[in-house]
């Protein structure tokens, strides 16, 4: 794989996990709420406007084009499993932004997802 196919690869999958961390934080900030006919605008009002969701948003658009950008480059059979990088990522960075629990189950799964990303880039 290029230097430039693996960095649009990782752009993608840092700007899709930016994405996921920025909703989630936006999320937190509108607080818990539950939908209901009565409230469908007034919710949706608070998260449409919304700092951190609407930053997310735009990481998300930004991370589809990169993603296109990549695939064009990689064949998906790499690329796709090269999200799982994420996973790695939110769970790192929610631990610390969110307070996140890190239990040592949940760290050996993390490390078979670097194993097998590591694995499948080597390929």
């Amino acid at each position: 794989m290029s230097a430039v196919s693996f960095t649009l690869i990782l752009t993608g999958v840092l700007l899709n996990a930016a994405a996921q961390l920025l909703l989630k934080a936006g999320t937190n900030a509108v607080g818990h709420f539950e939908f209901h006919v009565d409230n469908l605008i007034p919710v949706g009002m608070k998260l449409a406007f919304q700092p951190y969701i609407l930053t997310g948003m735009a990481c998300y658009a930004v991370s589809l084009v990169v993603w296109i950008m990549a695939l064009s480059r990689v064949p998906v059979s790499i690329a796709y499993p090269m999200l799982s990088i994420g996973y790695v990522i939110n769970a790192a960075v929610a631990h610390f932004w969110f307070g996140e629990a890190l239990v040592s189950q949940k760290m050996l799964g993390i490390g078979f997802i670097v194993v097998g990303v590591w694995l499948v880039a080597r390929s």
